[in-house]
């Protein structure tokens, strides 16, 4: 079947049938193809598919079957027309910086967004007489008064990372095409299973496929989505040049992995929410920040553009960064880790980790406290996560 053939499927038969190209061998699984480089039948078809003459494999930094075979199974599952595969989440934001971005252009980003994000637009992005504004994510007159003749994008991630704060993707997709301006969505946090955002008018999609899509914590990856001529045009040719390639392998797992993404993202949320609303009854803890609590501020509009609530789960416990520390080092089955999305359920605190490297008034503004305490919730049964946090509160006597 071709690749549009796939797009009349639900995302579940997407995520295990679209992007396989089987070779003479007939293989049932997917292969995976580590070469460096292609033979060519003569010196014509060389200069042919270099030239962009005809189509075909040239050099595995920027063509690769196995690649390739993860972009089209994504771009299906996002409902896009193309994918492009980086070798890093944050590679694959760079390239859209290097891409969309020329000397004395402006990005209004959002706060709460992940920290290297903030830095790369504040720090690197500046080098480069490129300048951002960062206002709150869920502030529609702030990006609006933001926004100005020389913006060429705005840039979220919703749900926010780590607090879970959301915004109006199509009502910040109309400001920005109102302004001849993109919208850039970062979906590592709801992945196509639960969020679409190219359906409610954003112009990219950017995931760290290292998170969810892997959903195990094997491989580093990246990938953007969207229209097919905005990547052709002005981001492929940063791949091929600039080369935050992909590697075969790590592709292969993350196309392995997409089969069972709409299953495992399921559970994910099943699991959180239920750790959410038993954190929510506990003394120790000042405040929960889950959007698929009805007590979220934000519930309707997550429940209007998202499929499901995710597996994020952040908390601030009574008595500041010397008690989230406690809580931390208290659990024994939760690895206390940084990264996000594995089946295992993970702890970190963000203000000295992910987000450590920003300023404290940067911290103060994004709403990253010292109490706060940040759980991907894993896969494993909900009771022991469950019991496992009730015996880290419980060692605060509070």
């Amino acid at each position: 079947m071709s690749d549009k053939d796939w797009q009349g499927y639900s995302i579940e038969t997407q995520g295990i049938r679209a992007g396989q190209q089987r070779t003479p061998e007939g293989e049932h699984s997917d292969a995976i193809f580590p070469t460096s480089s292609y033979v060519f039948t003569n010196a014509n078809e060389a200069y042919e598919r270099f030239s962009g003459k005809s189509e075909g494999n040239i050099y595995s930094r920027f063509t690769n079957p196995t690649v390739r075979a993860f972009e089209k199974r994504l771009a299906t599952m996002e409902g896009a027309e193309r994918a492009m595969a980086t070798s890093s989440g944050m590679a694959a934001i760079n390239t859209v910086c290097l891409g969309l971005l020329s000397a004395g252009d402006h990005v209004v980003c959002s706060r709460s967004v992940f920290g290297n994000t903030a830095l790369m637009f504040k720090n690197i992005m500046s080098k480069f007489s490129i300048t951002t504004t960062f206002v709150d994510l869920d502030d529609i007159n702030a990006w609006r008064t933001a926004i100005q003749n020389n913006t060429r994008f705005l840039f979220i991630e919703t749900p926010s990372n780590p607090l879970g704060t959301l915004a109006d993707i199509k009502e910040l997709a109309d400001l920005a095409h109102g302004r001849d301006a993109l919208l850039i969505v970062d979906n590592v946090y709801c992945t196509p299973a639960l969020q679409k955002p190219l359906s409610l008018g954003a112009d990219l999609v950017v995931h760290s496929a290292t998170k969810y899509l892997d959903g195990q914590g094997r491989c580093v990856g990246g990938a953007i989505v969207g229209e097919h001529a905005l990547i052709e045009e002005k981001l492929y040719p940063i791949l091929r040049t600039a080369g935050p390639t992909m590697s075969p392998f790590n592709a292969w797992v993350f196309h392995k992995g997409l089969e069972t993404l709409s299953l495992r993202m399921d559970k994910h949320c099943a699991n959180a929410l239920a750790v959410a609303q038993w954190l929510e009854q506990q003394a120790a803890v000042e405040k929960v920040h889950y959007t698929g609590l009805s007590s979220h501020r934000q519930h309707e509009l997550a429940k209007q553009q998202q499929s499901g609530f995710g597996g994020i789960v952040s908390f601030e416990v009574k008595g500041g960064q010397g008690n989230a520390w406690k809580v931390i080092d208290a659990t024994q089955l939760i690895s206390i880790t940084a990264n996000l999305g594995d089946v295992k359920s993970m702890i970190t605190h963000p203000s000295t980790t992910t987000h450590g490297r920003l300023t404290d008034e940067e911290r103060v503004e994004a709403g990253i406290t010292g109490s706060l305490v940040r759980v991907g919730v894993g896969l494993e049964n909900v009771d022991d996560i469950i019991a496992d946090l009730n015996t880290a509160l419980a060692s605060l006597k509070v």
